[in-house]
């Protein structure tokens, strides 16, 4: 309110505001027909002073009136009354309820191109994550078609009597929203999270949902061929970036239909391929485009199903949306390569490096995904989840095994064997069907997602284990099977495959947990010893099961062999080969995380001792908080069990183990991490089992070794300045033969400014400091090693 306005002018004003005309009182002006005011000086009329009555009847200030019938909802809606940021219907003096724009009226062809890639940014923005209403939804002709049902013949004939560049542009329009009605299909039918991923709402909406594609394609071309026509009065220049950006439509229409066949999706390589072609052109021909500002509002969220207010419209830039949309379509060529099925093992490799692109994939690229996981129509011949079941226990667990030998299906004979294994086996089948297939599913998430869900997961593939233990126990009671001799004064045990092969998942869930923790920088820096060392015991008990899987594997071999009398049939033979391929790079695998977990573990335990790593103050939390905080995902596993909290500081810290043993260890497991990745790089590509993800494998791999590489150098350099440290200061004595006088020295060093309280070299000593990268500044996200610079001058 202005300072200069009193009380009767402000009134004044808000009844203009408000539409009404008012006197110099501020009270409604009289119209012609209106009665006379009464006259307050007439002796009939006899005025009393109710002010005392007024407070005497008023509740005292802060007292709570509530009304029965006036609800909470009833109270908010009255604060958005006239607010602008809350009331949908508020306008502005002067403001029209509906867009004053007129679709009708002729546009240049830059202008044409103008609100098509203005159509482009919104349809990026709304993959980002916003929705329809602040972006696709806020064009006036996409409005026009979307508010009520309109048949493709109404658009042709308002494009003929407007002409070719119109026609252009409502053709596009409705392959645009067609566009976007099959997007949201096959998002809304996969696994994702409207909080964080994707808004689906479409307002009720029509979203030419009984329209076929090819319809809208025919229109596209109708359209190119009439705007072809006009060469004459348009540029070359201006002629060909029109045409493009219908072809880019029809193609991503046409791509983002495919997929629902092997052959259907396998065919979209060639429109998604043709696609980047025209989306270089329609980058680089932006410039000729002329922004039509007008042609865009907010004030048609008003007339959407939606209890929201409006929004502003999200503005995002042509070459922010030409880097999205160019994501999008390699993204989408490259998730093709899960239709080329190998073997279950390469499925999932697959999917965990595609999932760790940067930036992540967007939501369709991963609900894509999704909709080629364990398909009947897109494996070859007729597999489903349980067939892919049985091939990746044949990998692992029971290569050429009579347990997953499908014959046993149509035995009928109750008390033979084979119906057993039959009836045992569908048992397996309907219990770990859906916890295998979610393991894939979950992948396909965002990396905190997919952390979250893999949380969840981890206790499913626990109650599996446990679960199918029972069905071990079934079929080693019927069947009869001898327990295997180990060496080493190990008691002899039995195979049990089944919860073996969920034992293993259960380990390996466990362990993507903590490296997924590494790379979303879940930990901070004084957490990352502790961490580490607990993936060290992580990858040190999957290491021992796979020793164990082995030699089950081989004693299956030996056994087959001597049925056989030494020959096996060409299937087996590959089937043994491609497990025993499995074992090895599994092997290699598990050694190269327990080595290089352990050696990251003692230097950032090192680095904690030397008051290296700064610590932030916690006035509100406790160190055992804190732990149990951290061991919150594996707290409700009922095997590994978590060490208790001082166990763990114990261990982790390494207390009693002196910093030069420590380093020296560090030193010898990163020379072993080495060694395993030469061993990796020997390996043949068909045994790596990442087929059709060869270049991300390598890259991934090689950036772990370089990991490895720099996490040796920071050790080697910790361990000289630390050995510079020691040399600099007084000359040793021989401790142990007089120890007074070594406490006598240290109580001089210190008093002379160098060693802490326990005898160690301070920051200052060692002229060196640490810096902890971010994860995606680290050379592999999961291996976060520390740079060791010279101290600040």
């Amino acid at each position: 309110m202005s300072p200069n306005l009193d009380l009767s002018d402000d009134l004044e004003a808000l009844s203009l505001q408000n539409g009404h005309m008012t006197d110099g009182r501020g009270y409604p002006a009289m119209e012609a027909d209106d009665p006379p005011p009464p006259d307050l000086g007439n002796a009939g009329i006899i005025a009393r002073d109710i002010t005392e009555n007024f407070k005497n009847a008023s509740l005292p200030a802060g007292t709570l009136v509530k009304d029965g019938h006036f609800t909470l909802f009833s109270a908010v809606g009255a604060l958005e009354i006239m607010d602008p940021k809350m009331d949908s219907g508020f306008r502005a003096p002067g403001e029209t309820l509906d867009e004053s724009y007129d679709i009708t009226k002729p546009l240049s062809a830059d202008e044409v191109l103008g609100i098509i890639d203005q159509l482009l940014s919104h349809e990026m923005a709304w993959h980002l994550g916003y929705p329809l209403s602040q972006t696709v939804f806020t064009s006036v002709y996409i409005d026009s078609i979307t508010k009520a049902p309109v048949t493709v013949q109404d658009l042709a004939e308002r494009g003929e009597k407007q002409g070719p560049l119109l026609l252009g542009l409502w053709a596009y329009c409705l392959a645009l929203i067609k566009t976007c009605f099959w997007v949201n299909e096959t998002i809304r039918n996969e696994a994702y999270y409207e909080e964080e991923d994707f808004v689906t709402n479409t307002y009720r909406r029509y979203m030419l949902e009984n329209i076929e594609n090819s319809v809208v394609q025919d229109v596209l071309h109708e359209a190119r061929d009439k705007i072809r026509l006009m060469e004459p009065k348009l540029s070359p220049d201006i002629l060909k970036a029109l045409e493009v950006r219908l072809e880019l439509r029809y193609d991503f229409l046409g791509s983002i239909e495919m997929g629902r066949t092997r052959e259907a999706a396998a065919a979209s390589k060639v429109p998604w391929a043709q696609m980047k072609t025209y989306l270089e052109f329609t980058e680089k021909s932006h410039t000729l485009a002329k922004p039509v500002p007008d042609a865009f509002s907010a004030k048609l969220q008003r007339h959407l199903a939606s209890t929201v207010p409006p929004r502003p419209i999200v503005e995002l830039s042509f070459a922010e949306a030409y880097g999205h949309f160019k994501r999008l379509v390699d993204n989408n060529l490259d998730a093709l390569g899960l239709l080329d099925y190998k073997d279950t093992q390469s499925h999932l490799t697959f999917i965990q490096l595609f999932m760790a692109k940067k930036p992540t994939p967007l939501v369709y690229t991963r609900a894509l995904l999704q909709s080629y996981l364990f398909r009947t129509d897109i494996f070859p011949g007729q597999w489903n989840e349980s067939h892919v079941l049985d091939e990746d226990l044949s990998i692992i667990v029971l290569p050429a095994s009579r347990l997953i030998d499908r014959s046993n299906d149509e035995v009928e004979v109750v008390h033979d064997d084979r119906h057993f294994i039959a009836q045992q086996m569908l048992n397996f089948r309907q219990r770990a069907t859906y916890s295998f297939s979610e393991l894939h599913r979950t992948w396909c998430q965002n990396r905190p997602r997919a952390r979250r869900m893999l949380t969840h997961l981890l206790r499913e593939w626990d109650v599996v284990q446990q679960e199918v233990e029972d069905i071990d126990g079934n079929l080693l009671e019927r069947l009869k099977e001898t327990p295997v001799q180990h060496e080493n004064g190990v008691p002899p045990s039995f195979a049990l495959p089944l919860s073996s092969w969920a034992h293993y998942y259960k380990l390996r869930v466990m362990e993507w947990i903590v490296q997924l923790g590494f790379e979303l920088e879940v930990y901070q820096p004084d957490e990352m010893a502790g961490m580490y060392y607990y993936l060290n015991i992580l990858a040190r008990l999957r290491s021992s099961h796979i020793e164990r899987i082995r030699a089950f594997t081989l004693k299956s071999l030996a056994d087959k062999k001597a049925e056989n009398g030494g020959i096996m049939s060409p299937a087996d033979t590959g089937q043994f080969a491609r497990s025993l391929a499995w074992l090895k790079i599994a092997t290699v695998d598990a050694a190269i995380t327990w080595e290089l977990s352990d050696a990251l573990a003692a230097l950032y335990t090192v680095l904690l001792r030397l008051k290296l790593v700064d610590i932030p103050p916690r006035p509100y939390g406790s160190d055992e908080l804190r732990y149990d905080l951290r061991m919150r995902p594996w707290s409700g596993i009922n095997f590994p069990i978590l060490p208790e909290y001082p166990e763990f500081l114990k261990d982790s810290t390494r207390e009693g183990t002196s910093t030069e043993v420590i380093l020296e260890a560090a030193e010898k497991a990163t020379s072993h991490t080495k060694k395993g990745f030469e061993v990796v790089g020997k390996i043949e590509a068909e045994d790596r089992f990442c087929h059709s993800a060869e270049n991300w494998w390598s890259k991934s791999t090689t950036d772990a070794r370089r990991a490895a590489i720099m996490a040796g150098i920071a050790v080697a350099k910790v361990k000289q300045a630390y050995n510079m440290a020691k040399d600099k200061s007084v000359n040793r004595v021989d401790f142990s033969v007089n120890a007074a006088k070594g406490k006598q020295i240290r109580k001089e060093e210190r008093e002379a400014g160098f060693g802490n309280e326990n005898g160690e070299p301070t920051p200052k000593d060692l002229k060196i400091r640490i810096e902890v990268p971010k994860s995606e500044k680290a050379y592999h996200p999961w291996w976060i090693v520390p740079s060791v610079l010279d101290a600040k001058p």
